[in-house]
């Protein structure tokens, strides 16, 4: 890429503002390697964690593991966010508050609508409500959900979730549920209530709107 489209070239001209998500990752990583550019490889961490909320609730082991970033640079990025957190707790908290399931529709709606894959998201959630973080959990079709809930309980008990929701797509474009959601999501809340953390709603996005999956 010429040189004044790099990141760090580009911040210096337009400021941080103008700078898309990676770009302003790629800076912290500053380097890639000799297999992938370093946006790339910040396209990769934002991918694999759902975007920028998730990476930000990954620890150090499961951000060192990514290929190209290792111990040194996930601890930059760890302290990037946690200057974010801080900056936060000065300034009030913003973050959205999910209580129906036209919020988790809001939230997630725009970026899951268009997947031409089945897509499952975690909706982790505080004590008020707020989203802590987005991960996507699986890609794949509905039937093979039941057998990680395991999974789904030990991410959100990872984050010290006090509730979550759920968000799935159907890229046949209708969000009607259908019987295997209604059934997952019946073992889901029936399992949030053993370990406490309470299923707030799953909620069904397509082209044609949304639907809450009636456990």
């Amino acid at each position: 890429m010429p040189d004044d489209e790099r990141p760090r070239e580009r911040l210096d001209r337009l400021g941080p503002q103008a700078l898309k998500t990676e770009e302003l990752l790629a800076i912290l990583l500053r380097t890639g390697t000799t297999r992938d550019d370093v946006l790339v490889i910040a396209q990769r961490l934002l991918r694999d964690h759902g975007g920028v909320r998730g990476l930000g609730a990954a620890d150090l082991p499961t951000l060192a593991s990514t290929h190209g970033v290792g111990h040194a640079k996930a601890t930059t990025i760890a302290a990037a966010f946690e200057l974010g957190r801080r900056l936060r707790l000065d300034g009030g908290d913003d973050r959205p508050q999910v209580t129906t399931p036209e919020h988790i529709a809001a939230l997630l709606h725009d970026e899951m609508q268009p997947l031409q894959q089945e897509e499952m998201r975690l909706v982790i959630l505080d004590t008020k409500n707020r989203v802590l973080a987005t991960p996507t959990l699986y890609r794949g079709t509905i039937s093979s959900a039941p057998g990680r809930l395991a999974e789904v309980y030990r991410d959100a008990i990872r984050r010290n979730a006090a509730h979550m929701a759920m968000a799935h797509n159907h890229p046949s474009g209708d969000p009607t549920p259908s019987d295997e959601d209604r059934h997952f999501t019946r073992a889901l809340a029936d399992a949030g209530k053993v370990v406490g953390v309470p299923l707030l709603d799953h909620v069904v996005v397509a082209r044609a709107g949304f639907r809450s999956v009636d456990a």
